[in-house]
């Protein structure tokens, strides 16, 4: 027998306003053609003014609780991975924490950008599995849009906000192919390539918030290479192959990317769920938020073979297979 942290539900939360290409075209030197064409981004949500990520997170919380059957005050851990916190401290995973009714256990965020989900199942898994914790809210949760230029076309149109969730449990597994839960994560990061995707602000450097900074170029040369670097890694630990996988759910950064990756992979391409279509890149939310709309249309079933992926400023990327 082995300890696995097994999937017991999903959530997620979409702000109400829709930011279409061309109303963004209207904005800046833009068209639907020009983003669709470059990214596969056609709409993204944006939060309202007195929407802040706590309040996103919570929302996907709560519905992760509710497809989960479990109360609120079961659970002993809360991460939430996010780039976009709502105060410098304390962590957003507080506030959620707080609007739970939760006042035990231990509650804090953690950030790798886009791959802040990523980074956030492989820390949640060994907590679970040494025994710290007995069941975790993990949540992605952002609100990109207060940290982009929305002068700059070759930023602005890319991002939106939103929050995906998923609660986990330590359960005692066989320990064979069959096992439920997280069978392995991969994680990476090189701060060789920071100016390349970053922030230009800080409260220990410049006392603000800042905006997003990105050579896409730059970022598009390195993404295929490190993503199916560590989703190779993932299926030498396991024993399995692109042939086994039931679903990829990829960060959602960049349709080319996603069609570049699978391509090297060897991945059907009918076993990839896409939302960035309708999302835009949403950071460490993208890959819960796909994961909870493949589970909602019925595509991902209990006991599927799923592949997490993701790339995100610092460089940072990983991937985590998992038997949900």
């Amino acid at each position: 027998m082995t300890i696995r942290s097994v999937f017991l539900g999903a959530g997620c939360f979409l702000p109400e306003r829709v930011l279409t290409n061309h109303e963004l075209a209207r904005m800046v030197d833009t068209s639907d053609d020009w983003i669709v064409q470059r990214t596969g981004i056609h709409e993204r949500h944006v939060a309202a003014p007195n929407e802040f990520t706590s309040d996103l997170a919570l929302k996907a919380a709560r519905a992760a609780l509710a497809d989960a059957k479990v109360e609120a005050d079961s659970i002993d851990l809360i991460v939430v991975a996010t780039s976009t916190p709502d105060n410098t401290f304390p962590a957003t995973a507080v506030a959620v924490q707080a609007g739970l009714g939760i006042t035990t256990g231990a509650a804090f965020d953690l950030q790798a950008v886009c791959s802040g989900f990523v980074f956030g199942l492989s820390t949640v898994d060994a907590l679970l599995r040494a025994g710290n914790f007995r069941r975790a809210l993990l949540i992605g949760a952002e609100t990109f849009s207060r940290i982009l230029d929305w002068t700059d076309r070759t930023t602005c149109v890319l991002f939106g906000d939103g929050a995906g969730a998923i609660v986990l449990e330590a359960q005692e597994q066989p320990g064979g192919r069959g096992d439920r839960g997280v069978l392995t994560t991969h994680l990476r990061s090189d701060g060789r390539h920071k100016k390349k995707l970053y922030v230009d602000g800080g409260p220990g450097s410049t006392q603000t918030v800042g905006h997003l900074r990105m050579e896409g170029r730059e970022v598009f040369r390195h993404a295929v290479t490190m993503i199916t670097d560590v989703v190779v890694e993932a299926f030498k630990a396991t024993g399995y192959t692109a042939t086994d996988l039931d679903w990829f759910v990829p960060h959602q950064a960049n349709k080319r990317i996603i069609d570049g990756s699978v391509h090297k992979l060897g991945i059907d391409p009918s076993k990839v769920i896409i939302t960035v279509d309708r999302h835009g890149n949403t950071s460490a939310a993208s890959i819960p938020l796909a994961l909870c709309v493949g589970l909602a249309d019925g595509r991902i079933k209990r006991g599927d073979l799923v592949m997490f992926e993701a790339m995100g400023g610092g460089f940072t990327w990983g991937a985590a297979l998992v038997r949900l």
